[in-house]
């Protein structure tokens, strides 16, 4: 009997048995704890999951390893063909960053027999080589080197658009100078491809800009192949906008006027190295600068860099070759013809129908409408002899009151953004009244003042005055303080004393909360939005438009060097290709011609602190297009309405909205400043948020008031109307003051602006009472793809230090 109650076992609790809840005593167990308290016990879920990860953990391997497998294939395969006579030539860019260095320096070197390369199609222009063509049978590549000036900022970002390298020559003390920094921010901003950089000497201020770039010292020619070697070798970058879409750089342009008719267009043939993406006939083309164009059919000439050198003349560094494959001339041969039915159009504005909406024949309603108007028709005293027609344009004081405001208010928003004039000429008086502030202090010692202020003018002084602009002042001064006043004050507007304010402000309306109170995106549309198009998601197709260019096979592949036909362009192309400006051509994808509403996401760039008003015109670089228009900025925010700024912020993202043809993004986006000398300043950096018309921009202003009585909860209010019927009129519209109380209006006290307001909390004789009101903006529909190029900076720069230095003489 005890033999067998030793044998017996004890009970052993299976996976099922029930586990109170331990005590929380705040101390944090680890996992050996949990493991040594569960003795072994596992629930039944995570025994099963545990079992399918063990599974399966062979067949995530392979597919990891199949993964890496594929990518490795596709860079070999992305790398084999660009070095291949399948790939274009490696297009590099030779660019100066300081006034000190010259890229023809470097081009030379890369020209010398040292390199071993074999130079065709080398262009000069005034003695300096341009562009030139270098084949190198040793490494089995060919490239295309130009020689970009920097100071064409233009000319620069729509090299570096197509470039594969970008040479960076620096100077051996300084590295780049301001002009330099300042292009380095817009290629920065636009996207960089590779890159390497050049320096007669080693330097070390590159660190900030090029962490991880290899810096080469240009001393001789075998310096110069190794450079060659590293260009054709390095991996290359790859930007969004430009590797989802067919590009080319013009190597050859001829235009042929069109004989029918005498419209000034005519067809112009380009010819280049087709990359990014096969090139389709039927698709629409860019040309940066320029406009959107057809094609009308592609040509497949000769290669002139044939990648056989043997094959090839053998000449000398510095001469033309004009023969290929033993001296036999070109052919061309038509590649292929666009199809009519397939291609697609210009059509970049909605068709508009100034009758849509309206009624072909009154109902009955509206005739017995008409019946009761005619019955109580207002007598009106007109001058003797006017007949009934002349009588109903006549117009009664009330009704031409309203005209009057409802003109003003659509003529521009920016009426509503001007503060206090009072205040201002406060101001003016406070900076005249300060010491110092001019030359002449009182009336009776003017002219011993003038004498004194006269003989202290020498040098550059004298002629400081001559060259400057006093409307262009007066101007920036204006724009300096409303940007003052509306940090100060945010949003603050005085309410008119001769203009009632209901009709004042009878475009706004007070919302109970900006974040959840409804605003319907189709009211009260302006009639630039039915010129437009939209998306009912634009995410989705982009998506699907950006799947479907990437799959597609048809037409000039990668590589080619084709001829393609442009119908209906205009002479001006050519004159800027003679004047020695780039031709990049691009295709463009689906819709990409059409307009719409585009917002960027943009950052104030530092180099800029000259105040940026909404509305005022203002040149884009976005992807491959530039252009002009006006935009509105907003508060980059997640929620369904979104605060409208009067001015470009420094301190914050701002969403820019503006009329543009519509752009798939991934694309970078510059934002640039016209100055009345021809410059173009820099003032912010971005890239493409999305498209969406229906995107709310709410315009707030805010009427104060003070307190003038304050009996605990309730105070009565005046300055902030000045009638009663106003009062009445606002007497919906919820209150707030700075220090944080809420509030209504009770009830209006007296005829000249007085109201009794109640608060939730008891108000503070210091506070100030608030009243927010909120319109939707839109940007002004300016849109011009005709930008003019900038003026030359460097040599601006130059000839205002030679002029100093005349006065100094």
């Amino acid at each position: 009997m005890a033999a067998n109650e030793e044998k017996q076992q004890g009970h052993r609790a299976g996976i099922y048995k029930q586990k109170n809840k331990g005590h929380k005593h705040g101390k944090h167990r680890t996992k050996g704890e949990i493991e040594r308290e569960n003795k072994g016990r596992v629930s039944v879920t995570v025994l099963s999951k545990k079992q399918r990860r063990e599974q399966r953990k062979v067949d995530r391997r392979h597919k990891a390893n199949q993964l890496r497998r594929n990518k490795k294939d596709t860079v070999l395969t992305e790398k084999r063909r660009l070095g291949s006579k399948d790939g274009p030539p490696h297009l590099v860019a030779v660019v100066p960053l300081h006034v000190q260095v010259s890229a023809s320096a470097v081009t030379k070197l890369l020209r010398g027999k040292d390199a071993g390369g074999i130079v065709h199609q080398e262009r000069c222009i005034s003695g300096v080589t341009e562009s030139f063509a270098l084949l190198l049978p040793r490494f089995k590549q060919r490239f295309i080197f130009m020689n970009q000036n920097a100071a064409d900022l233009h000319s620069l970002l729509d090299i570096a658009k197509v470039a594969d390298s970008l040479v960076f020559v620096l100077d051996s003390t300084e590295g780049w100078d301001s002009f330099g920094e300042y292009c380095l921010s817009c290629l920065f901003a636009q996207g960089l491809p590779s890159h390497a950089l050049v320096c007669h000497a080693l330097s070390k201020i590159t660190e900030a800009r090029f962490p991880d770039a290899r810096l080469f010292s240009l001393d001789n020619e075998q310096e110069a192949t190794l450079l060659l070697r590293h260009l054709g070798s390095q991996r290359q970058r790859k930007l969004g906008f430009r590797s989802r879409r067919s590009h080319l750089l013009a190597q050859n342009v001829t235009f042929t006027p069109n004989p029918e008719g005498n419209t000034g267009l005519g067809t112009l043939c380009v010819s280049g190295y087709v990359r990014g993406c096969p090139l389709s006939v039927d698709r629409l083309v860019h040309i940066t600068g320029h406009g959107d164009f057809q094609l009308s059919q592609i040509d497949a000439p000769s290669d002139p860099l044939p990648l056989n050198i043997s094959a090839a003349r053998v000449i000398k560094p510095g001469k033309d070759v004009d023969m290929v494959d033993g001296g036999e001339e070109e052919t061309t041969r038509v590649l292929m013809k666009a199809d009519p039915s397939r291609r697609e159009n210009l059509q970049a504005e909605a068709e508009v129908d100034p009758m849509d909406g309206e009624q072909t024949w009154p109902t009955e309603a509206e005739l017995l409408e008409a019946d009761e108007a005619r019955k109580n028709k207002r007598v009106m005293k007109v001058p003797k002899g006017t007949s009934d027609y002349q009588a109903t344009w006549i117009v009664d004081e009330d009704e031409e009151n309203g005209d009057i405001d409802e003109e003003s208010s659509d003529e521009d928003d920016d009426d509503d953004d001007m503060m206090d004039e009072a205040m201002e000429g406060d101001e003016e008086e406070d900076l005249q009244s300060q010491p110092g502030s001019g030359c002449v202090s009182d009336e009776e010692d003017g002219e011993e003042e003038e004498e004194v202020c006269a003989s202290e003018r020498t040098g550059a002084d004298q002629h400081y005055d001559e060259n400057m602009d006093k409307a262009a002042e007066e101007e920036d001064l204006q724009r300096y303080r409303e940007a003052r006043a509306n940090e100060l004050f945010p949003d603050e507007v005085d309410t008119p004393r001769e203009t009632p304010a209901r009709i004042r402000f009878q475009r706004y309306r007070g919302l109970k909360s900006f974040r959840a109170s409804p605003w319907d995106p189709l009211e009260n549309l302006p009639p630039d939005f039915s010129r437009i198009f939209q998306f009912q998601s634009f995410e989705r197709t982009r998506r699907r438009i950006l799947t479907e260019a990437s799959a597609e096979d048809e037409g000039a592949m990668v590589g080619w060097y084709i001829t393609v036909h442009i119908i209906d362009v205009p002479p001006s192309v050519m004159e800027n290709v003679q004047a020695g400006r780039p031709l990049v051509l691009v295709s463009l994808l689906s819709h990409e011609q059409k307009m719409s509403v585009m917002h960027l996401l943009m950052r104030r760039h530092p180099s800029n602190m000259e105040p940026i008003k909404s509305k005022e015109e203002l040149i884009f670089h976005c992807g491959f297009r530039r252009f002009k228009a006006s935009p509105i900025f907003s508060q980059h925010t997640s929620a369904d309405k979104h605060k409208m700024e009067r001015f470009l912020r420094p301190d914050a993202p701002t969403v820019v909205s503006v009329y543009a043809p519509i752009t798939f993004n991934p694309a970078g986006a510059l934002l640039f400043k016209q100055r009345e000398d021809g410059a173009q300043d820099l003032v912010a950096t971005g890239s493409l948020l999305s498209c969406d018309p229906q995107r709310i921009v709410l315009k707030r202003i805010v009427i104060s008031g003070h307190p003038f009585k304050i009996n605990r909860r309730s105070a009565v209010v005046r300055y902030m109307f000045f009638n009663r019927d106003d009062i009445m009129w606002f007497k919906p519209v919820e209150l707030r003051t700075k220090w944080g109380r809420r509030g209504h209006i009770k009830e209006a006290l007296g005829t000249h602006g007085h109201m009794k307001c109640v608060f939730d909390d008891q108000l503070r004789s210091q506070d100030t009472v608030l009243m927010n009101l909120y319109k939707r903006v839109y940007p002004r529909w300016t849109y011009d793809p005709f930008v003019p190029h900038p003026s030359l900076w460097v040599k601006r720069e130059v000839t205002v230090e030679m002029h100093d230095l005349d006065d100094m003489e």
